[in-house]
């Protein structure tokens, strides 16, 4: 965690055509959707605090597209 921050790495992956999503900060997230759109609607999933009292939670998401063009 960065400052308190929970932070989540997406990666585009052009083989299966999704994002995936991973974090050093939430044991076991691993996740995947279409687009960064939809994978933000999946946000609330991913962190379950031990006492879910209504406060918030810092949320980083860093994602990272790589892609060879063929310049003409």
């Amino acid at each position: 965690m960065r400052n308190g921050t929970y932070v989540v790495k997406a990666i585009w992956d052009d083989e299966a055509r999704v994002w995936v999503a991973t974090s050093d900060d939430v044991p076991g997230l691993a996740t995947e959707a279409e687009s960064i759109d939809v994978l933000l609607t999946q946000r609330n999933s991913w962190i379950k605090p031990e006492h879910d009292d209504g406060s918030y939670v810092p949320l980083e998401l860093i994602a990272e597209y790589h892609e060879r063009l063929r310049l003409a």
